[in-house]
């Protein structure tokens, strides 16, 4: 069973310079892909700059050769499915077949109360959300789509080019509906790291979707000061389960993931991620992981 890496880095306190400076790390450290949040307003921090996803993905993917770009996850209510559906070709083609949808629908109930772009109620965006996932499935089979929805209603709508190939979804959640979603249209299903020990008896319900997790980590770099990187870990992280350890440390954490049956990874460094942390990172755990378990 393999493992691949997959930079988590959200696009806020970071200039595009700064984020592009650590694509290409990751790209050279041996990561499969960089992606980052969907957002009008960064959760807990209303006022940090951030810049938006699908611009941030596009500038990303012009700046990097190898690297997936996405998001995890953009959000259903932010976009209409026939516009998305275009921007994920149009990147798509772009990048020559980088692009993952990560899609979901909608952690911060608050931001839709905030901004008016969705309903609150948890079971109408998940709906919605089944309703959008059909029609990119259709539009990007290059069908002349006819839908009546209660969310979306398409007449004779088409759209070219196709995707360059399969443009693989990634959904997250163990929820009932959110399962079924995953079952029916996902490649990936990103489990909550609090949530892992269910994956044996959920996997029945996802049907051939792989599996990733997001774990925030703190690297004990060569010489480094765990005390200190600690405090700054659970700082950051307190309300998450950071791992916090040295490269071999992190090699048997992320090894014991692999024998579950975990085969993607999304990075959150509790450092911001600087291009020495990609580094050291992709030398001592990534490569050593990719080497054993291939």
């Amino acid at each position: 069973m393999g493992m691949e890496f997959n930079l988590f880095l959200p696009q806020m306190r970071l200039s595009f310079e700064q984020l592009v400076a650590r694509a290409r790390a990751a790209e050279a450290a041996g990561f499969v892909g960089m992606t980052g949040m969907d957002h009008l307003a960064p959760p807990m921090a209303d006022a940090q700059p951030m810049y938006e996803a699908i611009v941030t993905t596009t500038w990303i993917a012009a700046h990097t050769e190898r690297l997936r770009v996405g998001s995890l996850v953009l959000c259903d209510a932010f976009r209409s499915p026939t516009v998305l559906a275009r921007q994920a070709v149009s990147i798509d083609h772009a990048s020559g077949g980088r692009f993952d949808l990560g899609i979901g629908w909608g952690s911060v109930p608050d931001e839709f109360a905030t901004f008016g772009t969705g309903s609150t109620v948890a079971r109408e965006r998940v709906a919605r959300l089944r309703e959008t996932l059909g029609v990119l499935r259709a539009l990007w089979a290059g069908e002349t789509v006819d839908f009546e929805g209660e969310y979306h209603q398409l007449r004779a709508a088409r759209q070219e080019p196709r995707p360059l190939g399969r443009i693989p979804i990634v959904i997250g959640g163990v929820g009932p509906k959110t399962l079924a979603l995953v079952r029916d249209f996902a490649d990936w299903w990103n489990v909550h790291i609090g949530e892992i020990h269910r994956v044996d008896e959920l996997r029945p319900h996802v049907g051939d979707a792989r599996v990733s997790i997001q774990q925030m980590v703190a690297l004990v770099p060569r010489g480094g000061d765990r005390e200190a990187l600690t405090a700054a870990a659970k700082k950051r992280f307190g309300y998450g389960r950071p791992v916090i350890g040295s490269s071999e440390e992190l090699v048997d954490h992320f090894g014991r993931l692999a024998e579950q049956g975990i085969e993607r990874v999304y990075a959150w460094f509790c450092d911001f991620a600087p291009p020495e942390t990609l580094a050291e990172f992709g030398e001592t755990v990534v490569t050593p992981l990719r080497g054993a378990l291939h």
